[in-house]
């Protein structure tokens, strides 16, 4: 997938250097309007709530999902307040059938699909812990939850749409998991972009599950800090890679985002910059033209900017 079109840059809000910085959206060719249709998973708090008001203001149509149908409900309200209105839907992507009933809802009262932000994913650990307890949950809801309401929401996609596969990560180091991979083979399977498919990411996360249940998983190189969600978002970046070559040159991008050391309730409130700032660059990302929409990248949140790490 190299490309010898210039790399869109952004100057990123967590500083005050505006060097090669784009357009706002709001400034930008609005290319966009109300009936642009954006999904943002895992949207009642943190940065995908922050995304969805972000997207509300700028007017588009916005479907706002939590798993938790009330705390889901409190948040359209909060933003009911702030003069925004957005839909909801009560969706667990962990359930196939809550997937399957979330695609049905969609294809009756909105047919058509500009942006999708797979943002939902759960972690057990606190910042400085590391238990593997809750490995499975943590790979069925972060990596095949996501891959299957991607897959579901396919035949709904419209012409130059674009998928972000969101990192809700909440530190930099794990944005950078991959380079502390220490297993040579895993390592050169994900990295493999022209032999990499399905089989062989899920091949990885069933030897990772196997590790764990056998407890040999401290021993086969795997990432040392939050592991399992770790192994999660590596799986998940290397399908985003796989649906990028799948649709390359047919209008569909995708594409992967980490906005960093962000304040959140993972964090317990820690980080380097709010969540709003990292909605502001997740819309910019979403929200750039279609021609200079990019596919296959994963970008990096950092005091330089955002920059492609692909």
């Amino acid at each position: 997938m190299a490309s010898n079109e210039p790399e869109p840059t952004f100057s990123s809000p967590y500083t005050t250097t505006s060097h090669n910085s784009i357009t706002p959206p709001e400034n930008s060719r609005r290319w966009w309007s109300k009936d642009t249709v954006a999904i943002v998973t895992g949207a009642n708090k943190g940065i995908g709530y922050a995304l969805v008001k972000r997207l509300a203001r700028l007017e588009l149509t916005v479907i706002l999902t939590a798993r938790d149908r009330e705390r889901g409900l409190k948040a359209v309200e909060s933003l009911a307040d702030l003069g925004l209105h957005v839909h909801f839907f009560c969706l667990d992507v962990s359930d196939p059938a809550s997937i399957k009933g979330f695609a049905s809802w969609f294809q009756e009262k909105f047919g058509g699909l500009d942006i999708l932000v797979n943002n939902a994913a759960v972690s057990f650990n606190d910042i400085h812990e590391n238990s593997v307890e809750h490995a499975e949950t943590v790979i069925k809801t972060n990596f095949y939850g996501s891959k299957l309401l991607t897959e579901t929401l396919l035949p709904f996609f419209r012409r130059s749409a674009s998928i972000t596969i969101s990192i809700r990560l909440t530190a930099n180091h794990i944005c950078l998991e991959m380079q502390k991979l220490k297993n040579p083979t895993i390592k050169e399977t994900l990295l493999n972009e022209e032999n990499l498919f399905e089989e062989q990411i899920e091949g990885v996360i069933n030897l990772f599950l196997e590790n764990v249940k056998s407890g040999t998983w401290k021993s086969q190189g795997w990432p040392e800090l939050w592991t399992d969600y770790a192994v999660s978002k590596l799986a998940l970046n290397a399908y985003s890679k796989v649906l990028a070559k799948r649709y390359e040159g047919r209008s569909l991008s995708v594409n992967c985002f980490c906005p960093g050391f962000t304040q959140t309730s993972m964090t317990h409130g820690k980080g380097t910059h709010t969540a709003d700032d990292a909605a502001d660059l997740g819309a910019r990302l979403a929200l750039l033209p279609p021609e200079q929409l990019p596919t296959g990248k994963f970008y990096l949140g950092s005091s330089q900017g955002v920059y492609s790490k692909l």
